[in-house]
């Protein structure tokens, strides 16, 4: 038989499930979406596990060995007590997603089901480092720009979680003016930076839409959010001594030279030649990544 993982990818706007094969492809018909946001509260975040998670697992073939479920999501986590803090979502703070996942799983099959937490940022750095752009690195980290900043490390061939299972979680490093890198560089963040500069759409597809049409604010926004990531990127690279960061998440295509805007930014801030030649590239897995990285947990 075949073994075979759930994954759930729980994050600032969404929530997926998805089952996973051990040689890391995904069964597509068992992609399953639900929203979440920042007013997703513990009972909200029920809800969608448990409806994600019996869709997922219904097309779950007959040869198919699920032998575990691995769940990444935004941070803060605690890995041994199962339970999450997101930034994002404040009113899910203390949510116990291992018990949630475990429990709906176990419910659509009918015998017990374990689970695995992890931060989103390192489910991502585990799959990179398995099948995307980081194979073979000795060092590497994997971050996600999207409605919030994460990441996670893989040093020698290991996934690098920290004693709580937070290492990686750049988005909370402070910059200039006290703000976090999440509060100046996501997609949110870009947008509403924008809109004080008398920019007037909305959203990070807004700014990406009219930044391609010539709109000098949306690409300032833009370039501000880059230069962000690297210089934050400087550091991680000169503490740790980076190979490479592979950059996945949605606001990373808001331009098509982002990710270069990003090396532009790393290299010229990093003080040492060691640091400086930390390659940047995009995530070889696109939107499959974090739950690729998610069944890790299970089947690595």
């Amino acid at each position: 038989m075949t073994r075979t993982a759930l994954a759930v990818d729980i994050g600032g706007t969404k929530l997926e499930a998805a089952l996973v094969r051990e040689d890391g492809s995904l069964i597509a018909a068992s992609r399953v979406r639900r929203p979440t946001g920042r007013d997703a509260d513990a009972a909200a975040l029920d809800t969608a596990v448990r409806e994600a998670v019996a869709e997922a697992l219904a097309v779950l073939p007959t040869d198919d060995d699920l032998i575990g479920a691995g769940i990444g999501s935004a941070g803060p986590v605690d890995r041994s007590a199962g339970v999450i803090s997101p930034v994002n979502m404040p009113l899910a703070h203390g949510f116990d997603v291992v018990t949630a996942v475990s429990a709906a799983a176990s419910a659509a099959l009918g015998r017990g089901v374990h689970a695995v937490l992890g931060h989103d940022g390192g489910a991502l750095a585990l799959a990179e480092s398995w099948l995307g752009a980081t194979q073979g690195a000795k060092a590497s980290l994997s971050i996600v720009v999207s409605t919030g900043v994460g990441g996670g490390f893989v040093l020698n061939g290991e996934y690098a979680p920290g004693a709580s299972g937070n290492a990686g979680h750049l988005g909370q490093v402070r910059r200039e003016g006290g703000l976090t890198l999440e509060e100046i560089a996501s997609g949110p963040a870009s947008a509403a930076w924008a809109r004080t500069q008398g920019w007037t759409g909305d959203t990070g597809e807004d700014l990406a839409r009219d930044a391609a049409a010539g709109d000098a604010i949306a690409r300032a926004a833009i370039e501000r959010s880059a230069k962000a990531v690297g210089e934050a990127l400087a550091d991680a690279a000169t503490l740790v001594d980076l190979d490479v960061v592979a950059i996945g998440g949605g606001f990373s295509h808001v331009s098509v030279d982002y990710v270069d805007l990003v090396q532009h930014a790393l290299s010229a801030s990093a003080v040492h030649a060691y640091s400086r030649r930390t390659r940047v590239l995009r995530s070889g897995l696109a939107g499959e990544g974090p739950l690729i990285g998610a069944a890790a947990f299970v089947l690595r």
